[in-house]
């Protein structure tokens, strides 16, 4: 088993509270963020995934069993003003458009080519379609 991230995500968010925990908490109880974002507010981002091989029948493909992604939001003086929690059921479900291409730099964009990472590692995590592909 392979486990990549912040260990046991789910239940430690939940011990930091909105307009009451801020940025010191939030590394004492996970560590730093897996990745960081600037725009109006700072926006951290803490990543979970676990993966297993599979069963020699189906040729020990991996299995993601945990795929967690917690978006916490701070203002200037690094209070947490908002956060999101989104497991692997969560991040399938979001949709995405694809007609649609424009170039833009704000919060959004930063958030939809994360979770759209995301996804391509869901559907592919060893990266074997990609690299098929070239």
């Amino acid at each position: 088993m392979k486990h990549h991230g912040v260990h046991f995500l789910e239940s430690k968010e939940k011990t930091l509270l909105i307009d009451a925990s801020n940025k010191n908490d939030a590394i004492k109880t996970l560590g730093p963020p897996s990745t960081q974002s600037y725009f109006d507010n700072e926006l951290w981002i803490y990543i979970e995934r676990k993966t297993t091989s599979t069963k020699v029948s189906k040729l020990g493909k991996k299995q993601l069993l945990v795929n967690n992604v917690l978006l916490m939001e701070f203002d200037d003086r690094g209070v947490l003003t908002s956060k999101k929690f989104y497991n692997k059921n969560d991040i399938n479900k979001i949709k995405f458009n694809e007609n649609e291409t424009t170039i833009n730099t704000s919060k959004q964009s930063f958030i939809y080519n994360f979770f759209n990472s995301m996804r391509q590692k869901i559907d592919d995590p060893l990266g074997k379609k990609r690299q098929s592909i070239k």
